[in-house]
């Protein structure tokens, strides 16, 4: 069962363009955001602190990118970052570092911190994830696991909150739920083409494993579907017409073009194992 949860914001310069800090009731932990460009002049004691964070980037082709990390002093770390890069050390741009903090973080908790954070971003295929090693070897106690596995779900929370999806799957497995809550599950079938999917709160995700046509009718479905196909074959999201991940789409209609390759209705063309269109199942619940 899930549970409502309190969230603190505040603009610190009174904008929400500058600082902002996002804090959880009864939690000791604490979420900065704070742009590129206001790094080296903060003088915020908490930026200060040992902690986690993740730099946000926008590649030249619009694929988000994320670098997660660890530091004593997350000021100090993310002064150097900038260093790096004027020395072309490093060759991605950040414009956005969210932070966080907690009473008690040490090396050993911070490193135990960063390396899940990794692994959780990595599998969840939203961004693209820079950070190339994490110490893995990290001994720590039962009960100090069980905090950071807690401290790993509040920094979830917080970052969804601030607007980075980057630790959350596009569909998130529960095998609790019934049957009354989980969203209908839909098939596509056309000639060679075929694919499984659900409805999400962020539009359509069409399932890893969808078989796509071969051939594309430009005319029928734009210019979009067509850079778009070319884009998850580029990136190696599609491999001889199969998909190899979860992908999301904006509407039903934008997957089921990018399945078949011509234009097609989305809510009419996806339907569930016994026959009933999207577009049914929709007006029902409306009634």
């Amino acid at each position: 069962m899930s549970f409502g949860k309190s969230i603190e914001l505040f603009l610190v310069n009174g904008t929400a363009d500058s600082i902002i800090t996002a804090e959880l009731s009864n939690w000791n932990g604490k979420a900065i955001k704070i742009p590129r460009i206001e790094v080296p002049t903060c003088k915020r004691a908490d930026v200060c602190d040992a902690g986690v964070y993740f730099l946000f980037c926008k590649d030249d082709d619009g694929t988000d990118s994320v670098y997660i990390g660890e530091a004593e002093n997350i000021k100090d770390r993310l002064i150097q970052h900038i260093r790096d890069n004027q020395a072309d050390k490093e060759k991605y741009y950040w414009t956005t570092a969210v932070l966080f903090t907690g009473r008690d973080l040490n090396k050993a908790l911070i490193r135990y911190l960063e390396n899940r954070l990794v692994e959780i971003a990595r599998n969840s295929n939203r961004y693209k994830v820079l950070t190339k090693n994490t110490y893995k070897n990290t001994v720590m106690k039962e009960s100090q696991v069980a905090a950071m596995d807690e401290f790993i779900e509040n920094i979830k929370v917080l970052l969804n909150a601030l607007g980075y999806k980057v630790l959350e799957p596009f569909v998130i497995q529960n095998a609790n739920k019934t049957a009354d809550d989980e969203n209908e599950e839909f098939i596509l079938t056309a000639g060679s083409a075929s694919a499984k999917g659900i409805v999400t709160s962020e539009g359509f995700v069409v399932y890893k494993g969808a078989v796509i046509n071969d051939k594309i009718s430009v005319k029928s479905v734009g210019d979009g579907i067509v850079k778009l196909r070319d884009k998850h074959i580029k990136d190696g999201h599609v491999v001889d017409r199969i998909t190899t991940e979860d992908i999301l789409f904006n509407s039903s209609s934008a997957a089921a073009n990018f399945i078949l390759g011509y234009s097609v209705s989305g809510p009419q063309t996806w339907k569930t194992q016994d026959g009933r269109s999207l577009k049914e199942i929709e007006s029902s619940k409306m009634n």
